[in-house]
Formats: C-alpha cells, structure tokens, sequence
C-alpha cells in the first residue's frame, strides 16, 4: 500500500460514489474548519488503506489461484512424463525378459532333445550289438537266412536268381538256399536255380541281398538294412514308450 503513489489512492477514493455524496454534502452545508477537514482527509486516508487491501488481496488471490493452476499443470505433465517412461522401461523390460525365457527354454528344449537322441542312439548301438551275435549263432543265423531267402523268392517270382552274402557266409548261405529252394517249390509250385556269391562287405552284420535273373529287381535283405528299416518304423513306438506321448505332435509317421 505504501508503494502506491498518490494519484493512484486518490482515484481510488474518487471512484466511490459514497464517498463523494459525503464530502459534497459536508461541503454544500458549511465551510469547514481545520478540525473538521482533518477528519475528512482521515476518513478518505481509512477508505482509500481500505480499497487499497482489498484490491491487493484480490490481486493475491487471483495470483495464488494462477500459480496453483500453472502448478498443477506442470506437475500432471510431468506425472505424464514420468509415467510414459516409466511404462516404456516396463515394456522393454517384460520384452527382455520373455526373450531370455524363450532363449533359456530352447537350450533346455534342446538339451532334452539332444539327451534323447542320445538314448536312442545307445538303444539303437545295443540292437546293432544284438543283431551281431545272431550271426554268431549258427543254427538261428542258418533259420533267418532261409526265411529271407525264401521271402526274397516270392517276391522276385523269376526262375533264376543271384545271392548276394559275406565271404565267411558263402557255405551256410548255400546251405539255407538249398532248403529255401524246396520250401519255394512246396508255396508256389514254380522251381528256382540260384548262385551264392561272396561279394558283401566283411564289416556288414550279416544276410543276403538277392537279385532277379533279369537284374531288373534287387532285395535288401542283409542285417543293416532290416535293423534300419526297423529303426525307422518304429521310432515314433520307441518314443512314445521311453518319453511318453509328445503333446506337441499331431502327426505321426
């Protein structure tokens, strides 16, 4: 109030009506003496400390309610700021995340697959190991050949036919040919001449291979080929029964 020059108050003062109706009509009855004007001029000094307050309170105020304003409007842009980085560190977070579980479950998913193919890989050795010693033993090795034999005959269904064997198989595969000829005869009433040849490899396991007289057929009948064959056809068995059903598969081969 005490900054507010003179001319300021005094319009002030002037500006209320009800002011200027007293001091017309104090001045319109009588001239005033020195007491009298010193009370006016007091009264229009209370009026015009008065006005003065007022306007500077509403001048507070109405600041107070802009600053309040401006303030909480900065401070919802700055909670919309905070809460946008917030939720974009939230999201590269769980995004973080979900990639190194997708990664940490396909190294376990395929570390369990490598496991079983190894089991498998020592089940199917075993077998190998198996269908060896059957062609150390000679009255069951003699009985398969005879049944390949017979079996390669009635598929091939020509009068001629070439075996195939190992060279420390020659003898006992003549020996199982000869009874799979008669036993050919007996099924089909047709007669067969065969050759035994010593041509296959020493490290196979054992069997026969044939091959028409015409050369146009050839029967894989060794020990490999049939164990492979097995191997093949009844893996998707071999699976289900040493790791249960595969929930993930629909198909099966």
């Amino acid at each position: 109030l005490g900054q507010l020059p003179f001319e300021a108050l005094l319009s002030l003062f002037l500006e209320s009506p009800s002011t200027l109706k007293s001091l017309s009509t104090t001045m319109s009855n009588r001239a005033l003496n020195d007491e009298e004007v010193l009370q006016q001029m007091n009264k229009m000094v209370t009026f015009i400390k008065q006005e003065a307050f007022e306007k500077a309170r509403e001048i507070t105020v109405k600041a107070d309610e802009e600053f309040a304003i401006e303030k909480a409007k900065l401070v919802k842009q700055e909670q919309q700021a905070i809460d946008a980085q917030y939720e974009k560190k939230r999201k590269g977070a769980e995004v973080s995340q979900r990639i190194a579980q997708s990664t940490l479950t396909n190294k376990s998913r395929l570390k369990l697959l490598h496991r079983r193919e190894e089991h498998l890989q020592d089940l199917f050795s075993t077998s190998r190991a198996a269908v060896v010693q059957l062609a150390k033993d000679e009255g069951r090795y003699v009985q398969f050949l005879e049944g390949v034999i017979i079996q390669g005959f009635l598929q091939i269904l020509e009068p001629t036919a070439t075996v195939y064997a190992r060279p420390q198989d020659v003898e006992i595969v003549k020996q199982a040919a000869a009874n799979a000829q008669k036993s050919y005869t007996e099924i089909s009433g047709r007669k067969v001449e065969c050759e035994v040849e010593g041509v296959l490899s020493d490290d196979a396991a054992g069997g026969v291979k044939l091959v028409s007289g015409s050369r146009r057929i050839t029967l894989d009948n060794t020990l490999d080929e049939r164990l492979r064959l097995l191997e093949d056809r009844m893996l998707p068995e071999i699976r289900k029964d040493l790791f249960g059903v595969n929930e993930n598969r629909k198909f099966y081969t």
